[in-house]
């Protein structure tokens, strides 16, 4: 990359808040999935209700900083156009889209399956079950929410390898739009 080419990718930067909410995403997709693959490997009683206390708190957030982050997108967030062909572009914002999707569904069928469950909450209130004694579907509904939780790691991965992609080989400045800082001038 030449050194107006670096120019012209930094003017292109994606805005401060995009930045931090895309950031934001990752890191809790990443900590969520994480303690979804080890919860069963802590002790039963009050740390594996916390545990799990903590994995639902979490999705939560990361079910309002998607909110936050599709609101800040419409509203205010910078447009910043995709470089290279324009099929590229297209699959590009279909990957961002199906990633909304499945982070979405898989925060919502997380809370489904904690009201479900009758899931308590740090041990100070337990949430009430809609399907008191119907382990099957509860079970059915946590089996969806793993799976969900699956594919939105699987996509990810993809859109991480794609930007590293376009960083290494492509060598256009993608990844560097959307790093936060000074790591973006590199």
């Amino acid at each position: 990359m030449t050194p107006d080419d670096a120019r012209r990718a930094l003017a292109a930067r994606y805005d401060t808040p995009t930045i931090a909410l895309h950031w934001a995403t990752a890191l809790l997709v990443a900590v969520l999935w994480a303690i979804g693959e080890t919860i069963d490997f802590a002790p039963k009683g009050p740390l594996r209700v916390d545990y799990t206390s903590l994995h639902i708190v979490l999705g939560v957030l990361l079910g309002l900083v998607l909110l936050a982050r599709i609101a800040w997108r419409h509203t205010r967030g910078a447009r910043v156009p995709v470089e290279g062909p324009r099929l590229l572009a297209l699959a590009a914002q279909a990957v961002h889209w199906l990633l909304y999707l499945l982070v979405a569904g898989t925060v919502a069928l997380g809370l489904v399956t904690a009201w479900a469950q009758g899931r308590s909450l740090f041990g100070l209130f337990s949430l009430p079950s809609f399907a008191p004694g119907d382990r099957a579907l509860a079970h059915q509904i946590f089996s969806l929410h793993s799976l969900g939780a699956t594919a939105v790691l699987i996509v990810a991965g993809l859109h991480a390898a794609a930007a590293l992609g376009h960083h290494y080989v492509m060598r256009d400045g993608t990844l560097r739009r959307m790093l936060p800082g000074r790591a973006a001038i590199k």
